[in-house]
């Protein structure tokens, strides 16, 4: 049977490196995961009781396209709470994940051809969505001195339709501020493209507050989503927020693609944007391993890495110690019973030399995890020896 040329995307790597680990534990090795974005910690207490309350008053059925009114209306507050802006619930989407945002994000705003730019380092299932879609991705290739984020001149005269950029960004965990926002918005409006702004790690910042997109438009997509601050990665639900003229594009959409967001979910995510206390607590636990990672790494030998401001990674520049990222990977996998991702996934051109460290486990997790590759790359040459 055939195959569409759109279906011929690349793999997400770091789901290999998932399943290697995962191999390895099912042989009876002790895995430390460094590999995924994705919580140490389970929904909030609060979540998955108002779930159950709500499973004993009867059937999850069908919800409205959009989401439930009042989560709706919930994360329309939440803005006003972290950012100061006044938010339309009705400009606000549910929708499967933030992946069931990028979908619809893509659907509603190009056409078969546009060409969307991303910046790399980036995610990427920006990259694989986009051409399963039969867009162009076009990676802009961002410089240390920019702390690895697009700036204007990266896509001058690139002719696009789109410009996705990400703060806190994955996999660098660096942040833009009030003057970069403003100018990448300008920068794109300037020339027809339509600006995306993908929030999913908002909440996860260490040392100042991210900035919204919508503190300086309206006239921007911005996706977002329970996985990460909130715990839920495996509930799957995210939201959008659309200018008012969108909500109807996108909802005809997702009728037709999606139906909805899961009922469950939606019920547990609603509940859970009120259960602050543990939400804060689970940001303690990143923000001493971000300091256990910062000091751990470079004692270990990886030394040049981006500043991450937000988010639970650190990005690390290894061309000193490797040019195959996903070689170096496997070994590190092998011998030290550590899993890491190869900067592949990130990046296709500059990746081969960069891997990425996630700290989103139990700190305990983290500093076994910094212990055994530390002893590796003494074992290895790479550091001197400790007694």
């Amino acid at each position: 049977m055939r195959n569409s040329t759109r279906s011929g995307v690349d793999p997400f790597i770091v789901m290999d490196v998932m399943e290697a680990a995962r191999k390895a534990e099912e042989a009876g090795r002790h895995v430390i995961h460094m590999e995924v974005g994705q919580p140490g910690t389970g929904a909030p207490k609060g979540a998955t009781e108002a779930l159950a309350k709500a499973m004993e008053q009867g059937p999850l059925g069908y919800t409205v396209a959009l989401g439930l009114p009042a989560l709706r209306q919930r994360i329309a507050r939440l803005y006003g709470e972290w950012y100061n802006v006044d938010l339309n619930p009705e400009r606000v989407v549910i929708t499967p994940g933030s992946s069931g945002g990028f979908l619809l994000t893509f659907t509603a705003l190009f056409d078969s051809g546009d060409r969307v730019g991303i910046g790399a380092p980036g995610y990427p299932s920006y990259r694989q969505i986009l051409k399963a879609l039969g867009l162009v991705p076009v990676d802009l290739p961002t410089a240390p001195e920019n702390r690895l984020q697009p700036v204007p001149a990266d896509f001058a005269g690139l002719d696009l339709q789109g410009l996705m950029v990400a703060s806190p960004a994955n996999p660098t965990g660096t942040m833009l501020d009030h003057a970069a926002m403003q100018a990448l918005i300008e920068a794109a409006q300037g020339q027809g493209a339509s600006f995306i702004s993908d929030e999913i790690y908002h909440g996860l910042e260490y040392e100042a507050k991210a900035f919204t997109a919508l503190e300086l438009t309206d006239e921007c997509y911005v996706i977002n989503s329970f996985s990460k601050y909130f715990s839920m990665t495996g509930w799957r639900v995210g939201w959008m927020v659309v200018p008012e003229d969108q909500v109807r594009v996108v909802e005809r959409i997702a009728q037709n693609m999606f139906i909805c967001a899961p009922h469950a979910s939606q019920v547990a995510a609603l509940a859970a944007m009120d259960c602050e206390e543990e939400l804060q607590a689970n940001l303690d636990v990143y923000r001493r391993n971000r300091l256990l990672m910062l000091d751990g790494l470079p004692k270990a030998g990886f030394t040049n890495i981006a500043p991450p401001d937000g988010a639970f990674y650190v990005y690390a520049d290894v061309s000193d110690l490797t040019q195959d990222s996903r070689a170096f990977a496997a070994e590190i996998l092998d011998k030290a019973g550590v899993a890491v991702t190869p900067g592949l996934d990130f990046d296709p051109v500059r990746g081969h030399t960069t891997l990425r460290f996630s700290y989103a486990r139990s700190t305990e997790d983290i500093q076994d995890g910094l212990d055994r590759l530390q002893r590796f790359m003494a074992e290895r040459g790479a550091i001197p020896q400790t007694a």
